[in-house]
């Protein structure tokens, strides 16, 4: 099977039907040399996802940016207030009561982009679904993996 064909399924089985459309044809992938499987996905030396061990794909708010293009794929993204975006932008977690709008798709340890202002200023794992998201004012909704925080503490954008 060819190892992009994979990456496209994969995006569709996770983020709904068409969302591969916007990955981008030049995508470049490293394959693990041991299994042959797909490790990395690059795109103009920018990291777009990482594969997991489970099957679930560790996208970067850069591929995140490209994949919002997709309606199907903003199901699964989160809102927040201006309050929670710098915090959020630093790579601290999203509270419930910062949350402004939220994806249906959105479930218990999903990747989750979150979104200030229709831009994605990071990506982290669900800790709650969406309901439970928009029902509760208390506690953490998502756990950030990777903001526009770099490497040497400035913010990139």
């Amino acid at each position: 099977m060819d190892q992009l064909l994979k990456l496209q399924q994969t995006i569709d089985a996770l983020f709904g039907p068409n969302v591969s459309r916007y990955l981008p044809r030049k995508t470049i992938l490293i394959l693990s040399k041991k299994t042959g499987r797909i490790r990395t996905a690059f795109f103009e030396d920018n990291l777009l996802c990482t594969l997991r061990i489970d099957g679930g794909l560790a996208i970067t708010p850069y591929f995140a940016e490209l994949l919002l293009k997709s309606k199907k794929f903003k199901e699964h993204c989160l809102e927040i207030n201006a309050e929670a975006a710098p915090f959020v932008k630093e790579g601290r977690s999203v509270f419930c009561k910062h949350v402004v709008w939220s994806g249906k798709n959105i479930r218990i340890a999903s990747e989750t982009p979150i979104l200030f202002e229709n831009k994605v200023i990071a990506v982290g794992r669900a800790v709650l679904s969406y309901e439970m998201i928009n029902d509760s004012k208390r506690g953490v909704a998502v756990k950030i993996r990777d903001s526009l925080k770099s490497r040497n503490g400035e913010i990139s954008i």
